[in-house]
């Protein structure tokens, strides 16, 4: 059986002089942006959340974890369902899902409900990266191309990470002009956009197989069995990181129960969910997981860490800490696109390493009477290294991903870049656990240079990476 874009595989008619017109892309970057942008809009809601509900702002981080735990676990999956069900039907169940929980967390009068609407939004917005990894690497296997196709992956980056970065000033626009409810509302006009644009302009899958036979082959292929598995195993995992510095025993005892029978089922299926032993002889990609989860940690840690920071010690506004960070999304939007044209590898993930470095050491000299542009230039710093991780790993994900197994990859990809910013929480939940102060803010800087370190060694010490901090071929 084969799912795709409904055309017969090699070079079709027309895709070899434009494979990727702008009809065929946008409706990728738009759902593309969705998820981070989500993940990152609600930090400056949540104040303003907790008082209008009259709950504790510390309860109100369930609105960030369980937005992580459903991405976490949703990413890999709808990557596994585009290759099987057809990418262009995920990605619009998605898209349905994301509309969902706008209206629910627009309408929503409790914390229950907000995490409801968080988990669909979470959902829905993971299928758009792992799909449009799935369309992108098809249509230039249709067109005949053999090397990456560096401006479209860096139209992917832009959407990515840039929109994280910008999250937050959107989030500070929004909330202080026409209240919280905007973070979540904000998702119905957008992927109203986005539907249409996807439904007229994304190719077609083919048909599915029809029939019982058909059914249980399409099931065969999805490995529900290992979706479970590792859905509860995550679920356990992100419950029990997100709890520290509290041990979460009965978390830690469901991910062992849940983890080693479905590690022992996957070893045994010839085309697994999650495939151990491709992964464990695959260093290069794995190397390409840890490098973004570490990253993520220094980008998110400065998202949410410093802007709480910036609030509580500081002083500044939830409008005004906002836009702070503002120059750190329009320095990765600049820089993400014309790296990624190149195709480059290397270097970009040094130059990644080397900022995250600089940008820690900087959050370590900063105090409460810092001025408002020692911040900036920090956020600045962080959003080369944000630019530069995100084109690099990417790239390096689209070379050494099996193609037939792009989606499936592009999810872990997005749920090791997940368990980066819960651990960024996670840090910064226990720094700041007795008050937000500056002494916090340098624990975190100093978190975030070993960080780095080990990021840049992982890069400089890579094998695999030699010959690929130039275009590649």
């Amino acid at each position: 059986m084969r799912t795709g874009t409904g055309k017969a595989a090699g070079p079709a008619r027309g895709l070899s002089r434009r494979p990727f017109a702008w009809t065929f892309t946008t409706p990728l970057y738009v759902g593309a942006g969705l998820n981070p942008v989500n993940s990152s809009i609600i930090a400056t809601a949540l104040v303003p959340i907790a008082t209008e509900l009259h709950v504790a702002v510390g309860s109100t981080a369930v609105l960030v974890s369980s937005l992580y735990l459903a991405s976490a676990v949703a990413q890999p999956t709808a990557g596994k369902l585009a290759e099987v069900l057809g990418a262009r039907r995920v990605f619009l169940s998605g898209i349905v899902l994301v509309l969902l929980g706008g209206v629910v967390g627009g309408l929503g009068q409790n914390l229950a409900m907000l995490t409801v609407a968080r988990v669909l939004v979470g959902i829905g917005t993971s299928a758009a990266f792992p799909c449009a990894m799935v369309l992108i690497r098809r249509r230039a296997q249709d067109a005949g191309l053999d090397a990456p196709p560096g401006g479209v992956l860096g139209g992917i980056a832009i959407a990515g990470m840039a929109t994280a970065a910008v999250g937050p000033p959107i989030g500070g626009l929004l909330v202080g002009a026409a209240g919280w409810r905007w973070a979540f509302l904000i998702n119905i006009p957008v992927t109203l956009v986005a539907m249409v644009m996807a439904v007229r302009w994304l190719p077609e899958d083919l048909a599915l197989e029809r029939g019982d036979n058909g059914f249980r082959r399409v099931a065969d292929r999805i490995d529900l069995p290992g979706i479970l598995g590792f859905a509860v195993s995550m679920s356990a995992l992100v419950i029990f990181l997100t709890g520290l510095p509290r041990l979460g025993w009965t978390a830690l005892a469901v991910f062992v129960l849940a983890a080693v029978p479905t590690v022992r089922w996957e070893l045994r299926r010839p085309g697994p969910f999650f495939d151990f032993r491709g992964l464990a002889a695959n260093g290069a990609l794995t190397r390409t997981y840890l490098r973004q989860a570490l990253s993520l940690l220094g980008t998110y840690t400065l998202m949410y860490g410093v802007t709480q920071w910036m609030e509580a010690a500081h002083g500044f506004s939830t409008v005004t800490a906002g836009l702070l960070l503002l120059p750190m999304g329009a320095v990765s939007a600049l820089l993400s696109h014309p790296l990624a044209r190149r195709n480059l590898i290397r270097g970009p993930l040094v130059v990644s390493a080397v900022s995250m470095l600089i940008g820690s050491a900087g959050i370590m000299l900063l105090t409460s009477h810092s001025p408002a542009i020692a911040i900036v230039l920090v956020s600045l710093v962080f959003g080369v290294a944000s630019a530069t991780t995100t084109v690099g790993n990417q790239t390096a994900l689209y070379l050494e991903a099996p193609p037939d197994r792009i989606g499936t990859a592009s999810g872990l990809f997005r749920t090791f870049g997940y368990l980066g910013t819960i651990t960024s929480a996670v840090i910064g939940g226990i720094v700041f656990r007795a008050g937000v102060s500056d002494h916090g803010l340098h624990i975190l800087g100093l978190v975030l240079v070993g960080a780095g370190l080990t990021v840049l060694l992982l890069t400089v010490l890579d094998r695999r990476l030699m010959g690929r901090g130039t275009k590649t071929t």
